[in-house]
């Protein structure tokens, strides 16, 4: 059955002084992702046809971020409140008629599916629904008081709650949706009195319950409501989503050697039947497909690594490198905007930027593709099984044949042939016993020095 059409009020105009940046506090980031993104892909994901995303008006860097995602900025200021913050996206959603949810720039890790609960909740015909959950110590949080039916009566201050509503473990996210008209009808009776001389979207549900309205309450795990206040927490974000990933990986079938140390980034993808041993930090934009060993310390940004590949140890893949089935990128190798083609490979010592290599190719340890002239990057291309000896520079651009090959120590800096073999480097001459008459020259020299 086809859901009502839903919205999305994200509210993103605290202070955030606590982080103790210049950066608003939605900016930060988890798993690559800043906060409000997580919040604004929440929505979309969740099917909200339009986002508001309210700010104030000390981070004007949070209206160009939403404006940029598509979403519809809303300015509060000065700030009154939660409930008042919500009041300032009614002009948004003035044609709208469909389920709102309000969400928070600065609780990351909510899932798709614990939002589709709480938009079941009101397809259940409850008119407000809030999204609660059970922390190991509810401290100071808001309790939701139910009724001995499952409706939820109230939500109280834990500074204004009884020692018997105290002893309620259920406590308030923050989050919360209402059909739209409801809600707007029942924002415009929140009061400020109140000792902050704030208005507080928690008291919604006070004044629903006072119209004969039904509210309910829905269950998360508290890791998914953790909201971000400080360093520290954006840690402890940080460490739950990595946390929930790597679980992810595992159970798709993903080898983890030492899951604890491995680092995703929030779009990394990873096919089944990969291995990632210790150590290994995915940035944004990476694909891993089946059968792909990453081995240790590797790091690895905006990469395409085929089945059968092997990168690492100590490798480094940057934006747009790519790398076909069975080619091998080992320790110490660093590839940039480059292809390395079927069966290629890269053990040892170097720097592929801007290049494409051929498949089966080799290139060899301390091989340095020169691809920046001081204004611009220029390409190198490698055939197929060419051979690039050891300590080789390829100054770009050029090219190098099908089966070529490269002396040692070689400066190219013209094409070479398919199956020829390029040499550039000075003829060695041999001195017979200059090494000795050196050492006994110099000995004598030091021995002087001492008796001085």
């Amino acid at each position: 059955m086809p859901h009502r059409p839903r919205a999305a009020i994200i509210l993103a105009a605290g202070h955030g002084t606590r982080m103790k940046s210049n950066r608003a506090k939605p900016l930060h980031a988890i798993a690559g992702r800043s906060m409000l993104d997580w919040s604004l892909n929440l929505a979309e994901t969740s099917g909200a046809e339009r986002k508001i995303v309210v700010w104030g008006a000390h981070s004007p860097a949070i209206r160009d971020a939403a404006k940029a995602a598509g979403a519809i900025p809303a300015l509060q200021d000065p700030p009154k409140g939660t409930g008042d913050a919500v009041k300032q996206a009614a002009e948004a959603l003035s044609d709208f008629d469909g389920d709102v949810i309000v969400l928070y720039a600065d609780t990351p890790l909510i899932r798709p599916e614990t939002v589709e609960r709480v938009f079941d909740a009101l397809s259940g015909g409850a008119s407000v629904a809030v999204l609660g959950f059970d922390p190991e110590e509810p401290g100071q949080y808001g309790r939701l008081i139910e009724t001995e039916h499952g409706d939820l009566d109230a939500i109280v201050e834990a500074a204004e709650a009884s020692p018997e509503q105290l002893q309620v473990r259920l406590c308030n996210s923050g989050v919360l949706a209402c059909q739209s008209q409801v809600l707007f009808e029942l924002l415009s009776e929140i009061t400020n009195d109140n000792a902050k001389g704030e208005y507080y979207l928690t008291d919604l549900v006070g004044l629903a319950r006072a119209r004969g309205l039904t509210a309910k309450a829905v269950r998360a795990p508290e890791a998914e409501v953790l909201g971000v206040n400080s360093r520290l927490d954006l840690s402890r974000a940080e460490a739950a989503w990595q946390d929930r990933r790597r679980h992810e990986a595992m159970a798709d079938g993903v080898t983890l050697i030492a899951p604890h140390t491995v680092m995703f980034s929030h779009d990394t993808i990873i096919q089944a039947d990969v291995t990632i041993e210790p150590n290994v930090v995915f940035g944004p934009g990476v694909t891993i497909r089946s059968g792909a060993l990453i081995r240790a310390f590797s790091h690895l940004e905006g990469a395409d690594v085929a089945g059968g590949c092997e990168v690492g140890p100590y490798a480094r893949l940057r934006p747009g490198a790519v790398l076909e089935t069975g080619a091998k990128v080992g320790n110490f190798v660093e590839v940039k905007k480059a292809r390395l083609g079927e069966g290629a490979k890269a053990n040892h010592l170097s720097y592929i930027g801007d290049g494409d290599v051929g498949a089966n190719a080799n290139i060899g340890a301390g091989t340095i593709f020169c691809n920046y002239d001081g204004f611009f990057k220029n390409k190198t291309i490698v055939g197929e099984g060419a051979f690039i000896g050891s300590n080789s520079s390829l100054v770009a651009p050029v090219t190098i044949g099908k089966g070529a090959m490269t002396a040692s120590g070689t400066v190219v800096t013209d094409n070479v042939p398919d199956d020829a073999l390029a040499l550039g480097r000075a003829k060695q001459v041999v001195k017979d016993g200059w090494a000795a008459r050196f050492r006994k020259a110099m000995q004598a020299r030091k021995d002087k020095h001492k008796k001085g």
